[in-house]
């Protein structure tokens, strides 16, 4: 599996992607664990939520240590990428169709181009 990137889409992408999870390894390459999220109108967003939870010793076991929520919120920003991602769901629970791909061409943060790939079944 390895590590990858997380999009949450509400953009429609097509039959298997609308409103749910998708995986890339493709936004520069190397996948940071990050966290987008595709809204309605194909615009690209970064989720960003450093800094809203705090490492402290937890009460109740005595050396050992918990992260909890401080009020901070976290930040959703606009994310101008250029470029082309292979996206695929995070859960494909359809053992007899082929695992869905689907190539997302953005153009200064914007889906621009959807090009499903076509698998032999």
């Amino acid at each position: 599996m390895g590590m990858y990137d997380t999009i949450i889409n509400h953009y429609d992408i097509g039959p298997g992607f609308n409103r749910k999870k998708l995986q890339t390894k493709g936004i520069y390459n190397t996948p940071t664990m990050s966290v987008y999220w595709l809204d309605p109108a194909g615009q690209f967003w970064v989720l960003n939520s450093d800094g809203t939870h705090d490492f402290c010793e937890d009460q109740e076991h005595p050396l050992k240590f918990k992260w909890v929520k401080n009020g901070n919120h976290g930040k959703c920003s606009p994310f101008r990428y250029n470029g082309t991602i292979t996206v695929y769901p995070e859960v494909w629970d359809c053992k007899y169709a082929p695992f869905p791909e689907v190539r997302v061409l953005f153009r200064d943060g914007v889906v621009e181009v959807l090009t499903h790939i076509e698998k032999c079944k």
